[in-house]
C-alpha cells in the first residue's frame, strides 16, 4: 500500500519570504534605474518581458521568475546583490566586493607608480 500523498500548504515563513521578494526586487530595480518610463524600457530590453509585466515588477506587486530573474541579475548588479542576500549567500556578495576593491586598489597603485616614474608624484 502506498502512503497517502496530497498537497502540502506552505508554511507562514515561506509565504512571508515570497511576499518580501517582489518589493525587494522592485527596490533594487528602482535604485539602479530610477522609476521612469526609460527604466521600464531598459528592463524590457534586458528581459524581453512585456511592459505591463515590468511595471508590476517596479511596483512590487509581482516579482520576476525564472529566465526573467536570470536576465535581470545578469544586467543589474543591484538585483544580483538582492538575490544573493535573499538566498543567504552574503559571503559571495562580500567576496565579490573584496575582489573588486582589490582590483581597484591595484589599478590605483599602478597609476601612482607610473606617475612616480615620470616624476609627476
Amino acid at each position: 500500500m502506498f502512503p497517502k500523498t496530497g498537497k502540502v500548504f506552505p508554511s507562514s515563513k515561506d509565504q512571508q519570504d515570497s511576499m518580501d521578494y517582489a518589493p525587494m526586487i522592485a527596490l533594487a530595480l528602482q535604485k539602479q534605474l530610477g522609476n521612469s518610463h526609460q527604466a521600464i524600457k531598459t528592463t524590457m530590453r534586458w528581459t524581453g518581458a512585456r511592459e505591463r509585466t515590468v511595471k508590476n515588477w517596479f511596483s512590487g506587486t509581482h516579482g520576476p521568475s525564472g529566465g526573467h530573474l536570470i536576465a535581470l541579475a545578469r544586467n543589474s548588479d543591484e538585483v544580483l546583490d538582492i538575490f544573493l542576500m535573499m538566498t543567504g549567500h552574503r559571503a559571495l556578495l562580500a567576496r565579490a566586493n573584496i575582489v573588486e576593491s582589490i582590483t581597484k586598489l591595484t589599478d590605483a597603485l599602478e597609476f601612482m607608480k607610473l606617475l612616480q616614474t615620470k616624476g609627476q608624484l
